[in-house]
């Protein structure tokens, strides 16, 4: 027994037990057609149970899309605040655990990344979890310093600036981690789909490259951190 289910009753780690299973059933489900064809009926068919009987573990589709979603979420704030916290605000540190996070599982990532499920709505705790993973990006962004605004955009974002949560970071470091935030992501959604499948060029070097670009840092010599992973993963998705 774990720490975790110390205290709990046999029935309550059965449900537990039950619930983890229709989890991995909706993941597999997912790698093969897709979050937006998930299908209870489907799962309880894998499980041997009843549609009724699976829909006493959940209610519904969007309620399992949600424990998927709220756990990748979780997953991904984890490995960004243990980076953190380790090597402090530092916004290549902060790439580097994204990408792992990505590489490790890229049917999670595209959950939460990748085109949103049609008529799905995730609730106001999971955009809380989301808004960690961003605070800790400002925090490095801010780090970095920087003058004060001057372009239109930096303008802009001095006025319209709740995505991020109360964050005292300046329009500066707000313009430089959406900067972060799109770049390293488009870079990681084109190789994570297999875009980058007979380009025949490293994806990880891509992924440094752009690190280095948009923190000033001289290009980086040698095999970068995760280059090999990413060839694995760039070779598997094609």
């Amino acid at each position: 027994m774990t720490p975790s289910e110390a205290g709990t009753t046999p029935r309550e780690r059965y449900r537990a037990q039950v619930r983890a299973e229709i989890k991995d059933r909706a993941w597999e489900q997912i790698a093969t057609a897709g979050a937006s064809a998930l299908s209870l009926n489907a799962i309880a068919k894998q499980m041997g149970m009843s549609g009724p009987a699976l829909y006493r573990y959940f209610g519904g589709r969007d309620e399992l899309i949600t424990e998927l979603v709220r756990d990748a979420y979780r997953s991904l704030a984890d490995a960004v605040r243990a980076a953190a916290a380790k090597d402090g605000p530092d916004v290549r540190v902060l790439a580097h655990a994204l990408r792992d996070w990505a590489l490790e599982d890229p049917q999670r990532y595209f959950l939460i990344y990748g085109t949103p499920v049609p008529g799905y709505h995730a609730p106001d705790d999971i955009t809380a979890i989301a808004s960690e993973i961003m605070a800790h990006l400002l925090d490095a962004c801010a780090e970095v310093g920087g003058d004060a605004p001057e372009g239109p955009f930096d303008t802009h974002l001095a006025e319209h600036r709740d995505w991020a949560d109360g964050h005292p970071a300046p329009p500066a470091a707000l313009h430089r981690a959406l900067a972060f935030w799109t770049r390293l992501h488009g870079v990681l959604s084109l190789e994570l789909a297999g875009h980058f499948t007979g380009m025949r060029f490293d994806p990880a070097l891509l992924f440094t490259a752009e690190l280095d670009d948009l923190t000033g840092h001289p290009p980086a010599q040698g095999v970068p951190r995760g280059a090999a992973a990413g060839r694995a993963a760039t070779a598997a998705s094609g």
